[in-house]
Parts: C-alpha cells; sequence; structure tokens
C-alpha cells in the first residue's frame, strides 16, 4: 500500500478554453496521470472542476493546466484553491461533466 500523500484541488482555467476541446484533453490528461475528478465548461466561458490523487501527480497536472491544455486553447490564468489533503478518493474515474 503506497503511503502516498492524496490531495484534492479545485481549479478554474481562463481564456480560449471552450470549444477547443479542453475538456477532453484535461479528462485524458487526467487519467494518463492515474487522476480522479471532474472537469465542465462554466457559463462564463472558463474551464473548471477538481483534482484527486497523489500530490506529485495533481502538481503535474496543475502545471499541465497553466501551460498546456490542448492544442489549440489559450490559457490566460489558471487559479487553484481548496487544496486539501484526503484520506480517499471521492470519485472513481475522471470524468466530463457536461451542462
Amino acid at each position: 500500500m503506497s503511503t502516498e500523500e492524496l490531495i484534492s484541488v479545485n481549479y478554474e482555467i481562463f481564456g480560449r478554453v471552450q470549444g477547443v476541446f479542453f475538456r477532453k484533453y484535461t479528462q485524458a490528461e487526467g487519467k494518463k496521470l492515474g487522476l480522479v475528478g471532474w472537469v465542465q465548461n462554466t457559463e462564463s466561458g472558463t474551464v473548471q472542476g477538481q483534482l484527486q490523487g497523489p500530490k506529485n501527480k495533481v502538481r503535474q497536472m496543475q502545471d499541465w493546466l497553466k501551460s498546456t491544455g490542448s492544442p489549440k486553447s489559450q490559457i490566460i490564468k489558471a487559479e487553484f484553491k481548496n487544496e486539501k489533503n484526503v484520506e480517499s478518493l471521492d470519485y472513481s474515474a475522471f470524468s466530463i461533466i457536461r451542462s
């Protein structure tokens, strides 16, 4: 059993992130890193969600969200909040929530 710290963090990404497959790429990257959580578009034109998993993998995903995103996206800003340690994961997969 791994004793690696599990963390949960909420995120919101600003820029040209809707209509550019941002959610699909975010889901794929999250799965690749073994993270769970969700991603959805907001009415204000941002993308938001939650990441959960081993701390180092969440950090990699945060870097990806800040700097990479989907090929046609233009990320202006990434905000992360409510970071906390968790005993166990709240989700079993990385989902796209369609509003």
